[in-house]
This record gives C-alpha cells, sequence and structure tokens, in this order.
C-alpha cells in the first residue's frame, strides 16, 4: 500500500499511523486462504481504511492510496487505486496503466471502489510511484508519469529493487538543486 496524505507531515503523523494499524490488522484477517475472493477483500479493506483515516483526522482529509493483492500461485494482482497516480504494468506488449477506481480516501464516509485483477504474466514487473517522485520539478517542468515509464521500459530484465533504484536514481538528477523536498517512494514487483 501506498498513502498519500495531504498537508505537512508531522500533522498527519495519526493519520498514517490510523491507516498502518488498520492495514496490519485487517490484512491476515481478510486474507486467511488462497481461496479468499481478493477483489472483496481489497474493497473491504478501502472501506475500513477511508472510515479509519476519516476517524483519525476528524475532518475531511485527502489521502490518496494505491493497494494491492499479489496472489502468486496466479500471478495476478488485485488492487484499488483511490485517487493516487496510476500503478504501472510493464508486459511483453508494452505498459498499461492501472487508473483510479476511486476517490481519494478521507473525504466522503460513504465511499465505493472498483479492485480490478491484471494478470502479472512471467517477466512482467509492477510498479506505483508517489505523487512526489512524478511531481518531482526541475523549474516549471515534472519529472512526469511518462518518464516513469520510460525508464521502467529501459529495466526490462531487472528485479524490482534495481528498478525502483534506476527510476528514484533518475527522478533525484531530474529534480532541480535547492528545491523544496517531497517524498519520492517507488515500490516494484517483478516477476
Amino acid at each position: 500500500m501506498l498513502l498519500d496524505v495531504a498537508g505537512p507531515s508531522p500533522q498527519n503523523q495519526g493519520i498514517v499511523a490510523a491507516a498502518q494499524d488498520i492495514f496490519r490488522r485487517s490484512a491476515p484477517e481478510l486474507l486467511p486462504t488462497e481461496d479468499t475472493n481478493e477483489a472483496e477483500v481489497m474493497a473491504d479493506l478501502c472501506l475500513r481504511l477511508n472510515a479509519g483515516i476519516l476517524k483519525a483526522a476528524g475532518r475531511a482529509c485527502s489521502c490518496p492510496a494505491f493497494a494491492g493483492c499479489y496472489n502468486e500461485g496466479l500471478g495476478t494482482i488485485c488492487y484499488f487505486n483511490a485517487g493516487h497516480t496510476p500503478g504501472l504494468l510493464r508486459h511483453g506488449r508494452g505498459i498499461t496503466e492501472l487508473p483510479a477506481t476511486s476517490l481519494p480516501l478521507g473525504l466522503f464516509s460513504h465511499l465505493t471502489a472498483d479492485a480490478p485483477t491484471f494478470a502479472v504474466t512471467p517477466g512482467a514487473a509492477f510498479l506505483v510511484a508517489s505523487r512526489g517522485l512524478v511531481e518531482a520539478k526541475r523549474k516549471s517542468q515534472e519529472f512526469g508519469l511518462s518518464q516513469v515509464k520510460e525508464y521502467l521500459l529501459r529495466c526490462s530484465e531487472e528485479a524490482a529493487p534495481k528498478i525502483c533504484s534506476t527510476i528514484l536514481e533518475h527522478a533525484q538528477q531530474f529534480a532541480a538543486p535547492g528545491t523544496p523536498k517531497n517524498d519520492m517512494t517507488v515500490v516494484a514487483l517483478s516477476r
């Protein structure tokens, strides 16, 4: 799961801690066996996180989030994207974007979310990058999702740690020196 809470980090620590707690408590409960319906689990997890974020914040608080469940036996990833940057799935034919399936968490008490499933074929890779990485700036130009895609394609045979380090290196080199630092996070899975 990758969560982007709006606002300054010190003010959001309680919200982040609540989301982490919900995620850690809910995952074992919701995913007890291999026969679990992952789409239902991800939709339920999205609702639990949304309610917990609203409670922890005590107000509406925009929290874009991306969470995925990888089924190693089937080679699939089931996800929800609550207003986060798209996940990227690199496969033999190029890159498929995994777009938003709901509004950001923390805005409305009655949030709904879809949880689609995609195949992660052998040789494929899945990646999600934080908004801070995608929006890294040099003058008025952003690093952008297009450059993340370009570097993901270039890492065609690489393992997940190498994919992450390559994209982080290029985003950090791109960002103008002396600009305020935003979080730059990349999570990848390669098969």
